[in-house]
C-alpha cells in the first residue's frame, strides 16, 4: 500500500477536488490511503471560531459561512451523494453541538475539538466524488486509528497502541485494488477525546499511517515541484533537492523548512519507507525522493529564513552566573507556556533564545520578567545555511545587523535585524 497525502491548497474547491481525482487516475490499480487536510483557508476560518468561542461571543455566523462552503463544493462534485450530503450535516450538526455548551475554559482543548472538523468536512467531499467518479474508496476516521495522548494542540502517538486500532477499525475490503480515504493532523485519546498533532500536522499523519500499516512509500503532493534549497516563493535562484537523506531533511525541517513537517521523517526512517514531496499540479515533474541516501545532502547550499522572531535575552537580577539551577526553571517556564526555542546561546550572566513572535511568546516574557530582567528584540529574522559557502553567507546576511552567529562545520545560523 501507498500513503497520499493532499494537503488544503489541493482541495482548496471543486476544480481541486476533481485534480486529486485525475492525479489518483495515475494510480487506479495501486492499494491506496489518502490523507486529506482541511480544505484552503477552513482552518484559520476554525480557529476564529475558537476565539469567538471561548470569548463568548455568537459563532453562529462563521459556522454559517463554512457550511455554506462546504455544502456548495460536495454539490459540485457529487450533487446526486445523498449519503454524503446527511454525513456533512451531521457534522455540522455535532459542531453545533459543541458551540451550544459553555466553554471549558480549557482553550487547547476547545481548540482541538472544533479545529478538527476541517478535516472531518473536507474528506467526506473528497472520499463522496471519488466514489462517484468511479475511483471506490472507503472513508475513514483517523481518531480511531491515531491514539495520543491528552496533550492539546500538540498530541503525543501511542506508538504501541496502532497495531490494536488497525486491527480493530481497518474497513474490509472485496478483491480489488483498496482505498481509503482519512484525515491528516487529528487523533484521539484513549477516552475517544479528539486531539490534534500540531499545525501542518498532516505530513505527520501519514507517516503514523505508512508506520503502523508498513507501507510502500509516502508521496506528499504539492503545489511545488518537490524541495528546494530555499524558499522559491522568496528566493528566484533556488535548486530542487532531487535527492537527500532523512538526516539531512529532517534537519531542514527542523530549522524551519515548510515542505515537510519535522516530525514526519522519524517514523518513515525507522522502517525504511522513502517519502516523496511532487506537484499535483505536474506530476510528471522528477519531485524529491527522501531515504537512506545521502550521497547528495553536500552538494547544494540550502537555506532557510524565519521571519517575525523575538531575540530574549534573560538575565539573573542579582547578576549571579547562569548556571544549570537557574536553566532548569527557564526550561521548564518555555514547556508550561509550549513555547519552541529556535536558537539559544549564553554568556555567563545572560541566557538569550530566539522563538516565534506569538502571543504565547509575549506571555512567556511577562512570566519570566517575575524572576529575571527581560529584555528583547522584535522584527528578527533567524536565518539557518546548511552546507554553507561564504558567498551564500555574505548575500543572505548583506545590509543586515548580525545580532548573533553560530558556525558549525556544516551549518550556520545567524540572528538578523
Amino acid at each position: 500500500m501507498k500513503v497520499f497525502k493532499f494537503g488544503g491548497a489541493s482541495v482548496k474547491d471543486a476544480a481541486g477536488v476533481r485534480n486529486v481525482a485525475r492525479v489518483l487516475g495515475h494510480f487506479r490499480t495501486d492499494d491506496l490511503l489518502i490523507v486529506v487536510s482541511a480544505m484552503g483557508k477552513t482552518t484559520n476560518a476554525l480557529e476564529d471560531v475558537v476565539w469567538a468561542y471561548s470569548e463568548g461571543r455568537d459563532t453562529r455566523g462563521l459556522v454559517d459561512v463554512l457550511r455554506e462552503q462546504h455544502h456548495t463544493i460536495l454539490g459540485e462534485v457529487a450533487p446526486s451523494d445523498d449519503q454524503a450530503r446527511f454525513q456533512l450535516d451531521n457534522m455540522f450538526r455535532a459542531l453545533q453541538q459543541v458551540l451550544a455548551q459553555r466553554s471549558s475554559g480549557l482553550v487547547d482543548e476547545d481548540y482541538d475539538h472544533i479545529v478538527a472538523f476541517g478535516e472531518l468536512w473536507s474528506t467526506i467531499i473528497v472520499s463522496a466524488f471519488l466514489n462517484t467518479s468511479g475511483f471506490a474508496n472507503k472513508w475513514l476516521d483517523a481518531r480511531r486509528i491515531i491514539r495520543t495522548d491528552s496533550r492539546f494542540r500538540d498530541a503525543r502517538v501511542q506508538w504501541e497502541a496502532l497495531s490494536d486500532t488497525c486491527a480493530a477499525h481497518l474497513p474490509t475490503f472485496d478483491p480489488g485494488p483498496k482505498r481509503m480515504v482519512t484525515q491528516g493532523f487529528i487523533g484521539a485519546t484513549d477516552k475517544g477525546v479528539t486531539t490534534t498533532l500540531g499545525r501542518e500536522g498532516s505530513d505527520f499523519s501519514a507517516a503514523i499511517f505508512a508506520y503502523a500499516l508498513e507501507c510502500e512509500s509516502v508521496t506528499i503532493w504539492k503545489d511545488v515541484p518537490g524541495m528546494f534549497s530555499a524558499d522559491p516563493k522568496r528566493f528566484p535562484d533556488t535548486t530542487l533537492l532531487r535527492h537527500i537523506s532523512y538526516r539531512e531533511a529532517i534537519e531542514l525541517s527542523y530549522f524551519g523548512a515548510s515542505v515537510i513537517h519535522p516530525r514526519t521523517l522519524q517514523p518513515l526512517q525507522r522502517k525504511s519507507i522513502p517519502l516523496y514531496v511532487r506537484s499535483f499540479i505536474d506530476i510528471d515533474a522528477p519531485g524529491t525522493t527522501v531515504d537512506h541516501n545521502s550521497d547528495n545532502d553536500s552538494l547544494i547550499p540550502s537555506f532557510i529564513v524565519k521571519p517575525a522572531q523575538l531575540l530574549i535575552s534573560i538575565t539573573p537580577r542579582d547578576l549571579s552566573f547562569v548556571v544549570e539551577e537557574n536553566l532548569s526553571g527557564i526550561f521548564w517556564m518555555f514547556a508550561q507556556r509550549n513555547v519552541r526555542i529556535d536558537l539559544m546561546q549564553n554568556s555567563a550572566l545572560a541566557f538569550s533564545v530566539v522563538v516565534d513572535d506569538s502571543p504565547r511568546s509575549r506571555g512567556l516574557i511577562e512570566d519570566l520578567r517575575k524572576g529575571y530582567e527581560v529584555r528583547y528584540n522584535d522584527g528578527c529574522e533567524l536565518v539557518t545555511v546548511r552546507h554553507y559557502d561564504e558567498a551564500t553567507l555574505a548575500r543572505l546576511t548583506e545590509g543586515k545587523e548580525v545580532l548573533i552567529e553560530q558556525r558549525s562545520r556544516s551549518t550556520a545560523r545567524f540572528v538578523l535585524k
